[in-house]
């Protein structure tokens, strides 16, 4: 039999809880890994961002280019997105003087300037069916503009509001346990639960990876960025392995 071109061309894993779970994993990674090079190395935000940015360009143009979902090049270019994302928020948030909540505003209004520009164009957001290089454009984009959006929205509600780290990691988990609620008990929208507990993912990371790295009296652990970034980029290996075995094994049992 012949292989069905539409599947083939499906960009992006299977959404499942383990997905998730690399996600979450992914935007810790952006965070420790974003402030080892912008703070641990003295490189400041705007130079990091610039090699991210490069990074994140490199393996974007990778997963475009392959013609059928990949694993190392999917995550690669989330992990590179957010660790953009991650000194980009910094930049704009502290550098230029913004701050987190005229940041967060930017970047919200970009994210749904993305998204609104992705469904007049293609009469879908859905991010289950990412097959065509038009449609992957959009995807990565607004990828981008909520991995962005995530660190200045964790920055703000460990800080401006005033929750701290473990504050913040209450609230976001809480926020995706009530989308993962309204999943099953709710007729909204898939894509639009999707879409919330996508942006939600990055402020949760960015508030778990400081509260891994920063000082004691800060409200952290003060682990070595380096050591933090390392743990977590083994635990995504294994989960993103681990995620794609078990879906390659569920399409052959099918």
């Amino acid at each position: 039999m012949h292989s069905d071109p539409h599947k083939i061309l499906i960009k992006v894993p299977e959404i499942t809880a383990l997905f998730w779970i690399t996600k979450i994993l992914a935007t810790t990674f952006g965070e420790t890994a974003g402030d080892a090079l912008s703070m641990s190395l003295n490189l400041g935000y705007l130079v990091s961002t610039l090699i991210f940015a490069v990074i994140f360009i490199s393996f974007l143009y990778v997963q475009i280019r392959s013609k059928s979902y990949r694993p190392v090049f999917y995550w690669s270019t989330i992990i590179a997105s957010t660790t953009v994302g991650t000194t980009l928020a910094d930049f704009v948030d502290r550098s230029l003087g913004i701050g987190y909540v005229g940041g967060s505003t930017l970047l919200l209004s970009l994210v749904l300037i993305s998204l609104y520009s992705w469904y007049k164009t293609e009469h879908s957001i859905s991010p289950y069916s990412v097959n065509s290089p038009r449609v992957e454009i959009f995807y990565w984009i607004t990828i981008t503009f909520s991995q962005t959006l995530g660190t200045a929205l964790g920055d703000w509600s460990a800080d401006t509001a005033g929750l701290g780290y473990s504050g913040g990691i209450i609230l976001y988990s809480s926020l995706i346990l009530l989308i993962l609620v309204l999943h099953y008990r709710s007729k909204i929208s898939n894509t639009l639960l999707f879409w919330a507990a996508f942006i939600l993912t990055r402020p949760l990371g960015a508030v778990v990876g400081d509260f891994l790295d920063k000082p004691l009296d800060h409200g952290g652990l003060n682990l070595s960025r380096f050591t933090a970034s390392f743990v977590l980029l083994v635990a995504i290996c294994l989960f993103a392995y681990w995620s794609n075995k078990l879906s390659k094994k569920s399409q052959t049992t099918a």
